[in-house]
This record gives structure tokens, C-alpha cells and sequence, in this order.
């Protein structure tokens, strides 16, 4: 039978490279969002590309709608990357809770509509909360989960809703937890400024990142792919992921930029962020087949060299 993927939220960064990749293995992708905003894709694909892509716009609050969609085009993959980050659910708590944990609800509930037997999405490092909250060193697959925002607190109740639906219609989940994103296409979110930072610098322009501390840096490209395998490699069962990577400070990725390109004007507030240095990924590597982990100098090597390529279009 020939696969369908649902991406949603595949107007932002990590939905943007999800089709991306989809598209170029030949896979038949439907992206489900509210925006009708394409600039992230215009960035990766060509119209022509994008043509062999799905849109469909709709709100993951709406449940029958959802299910249409998944009986329409008959969905057989999920990737689920849609929400609403950190300062919008902070600004508007009830919308984000609608948006975020009633929206997982629902694409659990189309996904189960429709014989869907297995649902990828994504969660965050912002279920575990502060430093302050565990012993130095890695933090594991396991720890406690202490989030200290809304957005930490619905990914949360994302976690045990996807057990819960495991429990009672044995549908299977993966959901990944990624730390600091970085890439062409991350313009958004609370911790989008190093990228911007690299835009600023190929375009000669000073930018001054306005938080600093040691985190794991990841590749939009390399989040992608592993959302993909994590929608295709169903596990028995409803498990979350680290993703990992060499925790690096604000500053290595600054000095690295600086070292591929000189002239690049970055400096570094001295704010660092109250997350944990890094997150331990050897259980993502102990069940997946592939684990994708770009080196940080070829991944900003290699986002500098597409924003060059971009120009004026970025």
C-alpha cells in the first residue's frame, strides 16, 4: 500500500525540512496548517517542488476536520510538529492550550477515526525545567519532568496523553524532544537567534545573540529526518526521545560562525539561559536504526552557505 505522510505544522522550520526530505525520497506529503504562509518552504523548494506537495489549511482544533483529512488522502504517517511556542502560549494561555494539547488530542483521535496506528510528534526539553532541578552532568531519557512554562507544561500533558492512547486503543507513539534548533528556516522561537545571528553576519550586518550558556545545538535538517524515522520505525509502545548532540556554549557557536566567516560582526550578551547543558540521547540511538547528528561546524558551514546562496530571499 503507498504511504502518505501528514506533516503538520510544515510551515515552520522542522515541518519545512520534514516535507523537504519527503518530497525529494518521492513521498507523498500532506501538509495540514492554519498559516498559508510559504517563505520557510521558498527557502528549501522550488514552486515547481512545492507543487508535488499536499496543502491543505485548517485548524488542529477542529476535530472532524482533521479526521476528513486523514480519510480524504488517506493518511498513513504522522509526523505531528504543529504548535504554539513559549511567548504565544504565555501570552494567550488558553489558546495555547487549546492549540497544543487539545490540537495532540485531536490528531490522536483522527489518527485512531482511521485505522492510523501510529502517531510521531514533537515534545521538548521544556518538560524537565531548570538545572537547579537535577545533578550536573547529562539528563536522562527518564529524569523527573519539572517544566517551569505553559509550553513545558502542555508538552507534558502531550507525554502521558500519548500513553494514555496507547493504554486504552494500542496506538503507538514516538515523540522527540529537541533542544536548541538552528538552521535555515528557524526565524521564530526563543532560541532562533543564533541563526539569526549567522543571516546577520553573511549579510555584513552586527548582531548580538541576547542569551549566552553551554546547550546542544541541532540541525533543522537532521530534526527532520529523525521525525521522519520516528513516524516510520513505530516502537511497541509510547516512548519519548532526547535528542543529543556535543553540548557547546553560546559562544563555541559564535567563535565557530566567526571561523568560517570573519568578516561576521556577533557578539554574545552575558544572559545565560536556565535550561541544562545537555540531554543524554542513548536510548534514541539504542532503538532507531539511524541517528542524525551534523557536526556544529559542517551545520553552520553549511547554513551559511545556503543563506549566501539565498541573498536577498532571506
Amino acid at each position: 500500500m503507498a504511504e502518505t505522510y501528514l506533516v503538520t505544522g510544515g510551515m515552520g522550520c522542522i515541518g519545512a525540512w520534514a516535507l523537504y526530505y519527503l518530497r525529494r525520497a518521492g513521498k507523498s506529503a500532506v501538509n495540514f496548517d492554519q498559516s498559508t504562509d510559504r517563505h520557510r518552504l521558498d527557502w528549501l523548494m522550488s514552486a515547481e517542488e512545492q507543487s508535488e506537495i499536499t496543502f491543505v489549511q485548517g485548524d488542529l482544533r477542529d476535530t472532524d476536520s482533521l479526521k476528513a483529512v486523514f480519510a480524504e488522502h488517506g493518511i498513513t504517517r504522522v509526523i505531528h510538529l504543529a504548535a504554539l511556542q513559549v511567548p504565544f502560549c504565555r501570552a494567550n494561555p488558553v489558546l495555547g492550550a487549546q492549540v497544543n494539547v487539545t490540537g495532540t488530542v485531536n490528531i490522536f483521535e483522527a489518527a485512531r477515526a482511521n485505522g492510523v496506528g501510529h502517531v510521531a510528534f514533537a515534545s521538548s526539553i521544556g518538560v524537565y525545567g531548570p538545572p537547579s532541578e537535577f545533578p550536573p552532568g547529562l539528563i536522562p531519557n527518564d529524569a523527573p519532568q519539572h517544566p517551569r512554562t505553559l509550553y513545558g507544561g502542555y508538552k507534558v500533558c502531550n507525554e502521558q496523553t500519548a500513553k494514555v492512547y496507547f493504554y486504552d486503543q494500542g496506538i503507538t507513539s514516538t515523540w522527540l524532544r529537541p533542544y536548541t534548533v538552528y538552521g535555515v528556516g528557524r526565524d521564530q522561537g526563543m532560541t532562533s537567534e543564533p541563526t539569526h545571528a549567522l543571516v546577520a553576519a553573511v549579510k555584513g550586518e552586527r548582531y548580538k545573540v541576547g542569551f549566552s550558556g553551554t546547550m546542544q545545538f541541532q540541525f533543522a535538517p537532521d530534526v527532520a529526518r529523525q521525525f521522519i524515522l520516528a513516524a516510520e520505525q513505530p516502537l511497541d509502545g509510547a516512548y519519548g526521545f532526547n535528542l543529543g548532540q556535543p553540548s557547546a556554549t553560546v559562544a563555541q557557536f559564535v567563535d565557530t560562525a566567526k571561523g568560517i566567516l570573519p568578516s561576521a560582526k556577533i557578539e554574545v550578551a552575558d544572559n545565560p539561559l536556565p535550561f541544562p547543558a545537555g540531554f543524554d540521547d542513548s536510548e534514541l540511538r539504542a532503538n532507531f536504526d539511524a541517528i542524525y547528528q551534523t557536526p556544529l561546524e559542517e551545520g553552520i558551514a553549511t547554513t551559511i552557505e545556503h543563506i549566501q546562496r539565498l541573498g536577498d530571499r532571506i
